[in-house]
């Protein structure tokens, strides 16, 4: 099992080095979304949180 999840983990690694050096500007996009939905994600728990104590 832990031999697998290193595989995966390799997989993974090469993968996003591939896409990067292939496409920067494509996985510029996608960190950019990323950083987008964790910062919503962040703002809503704020949200959440303001409510709470009001």
């Amino acid at each position: 099992m832990a031999q697998a999840k290193k595989v995966a983990l390799y997989a993974v690694v090469v993968f996003v080095l591939y896409t990067i050096i292939n496409s920067p500007s494509r996985a510029a996009d996608l960190v950019q979304v990323g950083f987008e939905g964790i910062s919503s994600a962040a703002q809503g728990v704020g949200e959440f949180m303001t409510e709470l104590i009001n």
